[in-house]
């Protein structure tokens, strides 16, 4: 088999960690707030208590297991192996216990649900993020690797969609009958069995030949921070925080998309019975788009940069979501899966865009310290994008409070109509302009990166 054979397989095997990785956050994201707030029931000041508590939960379990991850010598499995393998099968099983609800405490289980789901989900998604600019230390090895990566990061979360045509309906309605509205939680676990059965098999080929872990000395481990100076040191880099608040602008974006998309194509255009089909349709096309055009992100990249093209594509982005404020009604359906599938565009890029900007941060840490860090950004990372979540709960909060749907019913105010218009489009808009004004001043790019890199192929040493 020749060299190219051997590189392409070793890059799709590792891109398979993106199926499981994403189908399960795009999942949470896709279907916990509908299913507790409009299936369930909770009131939504109960609903944002319980992401706040989410959120805190998160301050903790993001940096403190990329620390662990880092702090760890485990030589027969490798230390990002060994944590992928403890939190894969906990992570399969949550996606069906996030939908077995007992009703004698709802609130209770859903607090408790979603913090262990975010154990799991962290202890995965962090090691592999960790491995990605260990196994692939070059700009042309990440830009490579990515086109696989982001192309099965399209096919996860088109996994993550596909169980909503079991939802029929996919919330209570007013032309609902008892028997349809008592078919619906089973419906979800039925959807959540198929999305955990499919996040276990495409993770073990990942497993089992995907993951390559250069041993590491003794004397890099030494040179491993512990996690308090850890944090201090990663937090007080100003490039990181630039980058991961532009970061954390995206991600408010794409997670406001997930959460809310259900309820404007239900509400706001009209479609009840169907909705599910359609909402599967508009995804799925919009994520074939997103994988299609890929390739042209990354030439945007080796023309412009990375982080200019960043900037271009969330422009873009907003021009994008601006037609969904002038939706209205079943006669504007059919625009509205064309102007979901447009959104494919700009998600894929920025997607793609945020790894390869990450890893430099990395680099440029490595130079300084000595050795790779990557766990430890990516865990405080992960922690300050997951506060999107918190930000996207508190607008809809703050919303549904002042349209006057506090509590989930079939018969939606006339006011909801405009409020999920102003979700689905100003938030965002607003996110993506503060995400661009950040990456202005982001210095890894031009000429200072260029040095940078040069800098590093000095060190091959580091690991």
């Amino acid at each position: 088999m020749s060299e190219e054979t051997l590189s392409t397989k070793k890059k799709f095997l590792f891109g398979l960690s993106a199926i499981p990785d994403q189908l399960t956050y795009q999942a949470f994201g896709l279907y916990v707030f509908t299913f507790f707030f409009a299936v369930i029931g909770i009131p939504m000041p109960l609903m944002w208590i319980a992401y706040i508590v989410w959120g805190l939960w998160n301050m903790l379990n993001d940096p403190l297991l990329g620390a662990l991850s880092e702090r760890t010598k485990y030589k027969k499995l490798g230390k990002r192996r060994f944590y992928i393998i403890i939190a894969i099968i906990p992570l399969s099983l949550c996606m069906i216990f996030l939908f077995t609800v007992p009703m004698s405490i709802p609130y209770v289980y859903f607090i408790l649900i979603i913090i262990i789901f975010e154990f799991f989900y962290t202890l995965y998604s962090v090691n592999i993020n960790a491995l990605f600019p260990e196994m692939f230390p070059t700009e042309e090895q990440r830009a490579s690797t990515n086109i696989f990566i982001k192309g099965l990061t399209v096919l996860g979360i088109i996994f993550a969609s596909l169980p909503m045509v079991l939802l029929q309906p996919l919330v209570p309605l007013e032309t609902s009958t008892p028997a349809e509205i008592a078919s619906i939680p089973g419906n979800y676990i039925m959807a959540g069995i198929l999305l955990g059965s499919i996040t276990l098999i495409t993770a073990l080929p990942f497993i089992l030949r995907g993951i390559h872990e250069k041993e590491e000395s003794r004397e890099d481990f030494e040179k491993r921070p512990s996690f308090i100076e850890s944090l201090k040191i990663t937090l007080s880099n100003k490039t990181f925080v630039k980058f991961t608040l532009a970061n954390l602008m995206i991600w408010t974006v794409f997670n406001t998309l997930i959460a809310i998309l259900p309820l404007y194509f239900v509400f706001v255009l009209g479609e009840e019975k169907t909705s599910s089909l359609i909402i599967t349709l508009s995804l799925v096309i919009a994520l074939i788009i997103a994988a299609l055009v890929l390739p042209i992100h990354r030439k945007l990249i080796k023309k412009y940069g990375t982080r200019n093209a960043t900037m271009m594509t969330m422009a873009l982005w907003i021009g994008l979501l601006f037609p969904y404020i002038l939706l209205e009604g079943s006669g504007s359906l059919i625009f509205g899966v064309i102007i979901t599938a447009l959104n494919g565009f700009a998600l894929s890029g920025c997607l793609m865009y945020v790894d390869i900007l990450h890893g430099d941060v990395i680099d440029e840490d490595s130079i300084k310290f000595g050795v790779r860090r990557s766990a430890s950004y990516y865990g405080v990372n992960a922690l300050i994008h997951r506060f999107s979540t918190i930000l996207v709960i508190t607008v809809i909060a703050f919303v549904f409070e002042g349209s006057g749907w506090s509590t989930y019913t079939p018969a939606a105010p006339e006011t909801v109509v405009i409020g999920l218009k102003l979700i689905i489009f100003l938030f965002p808009a607003i996110a993506l302009a503060i995400g661009i004004m950040i990456l202005r001043t982001f210095p890894l790019h031009g000429v200072t990166l260029a040095n940078m890199r040069e800098e590093l192929k000095k060190h091959p040493e580091i690991k």
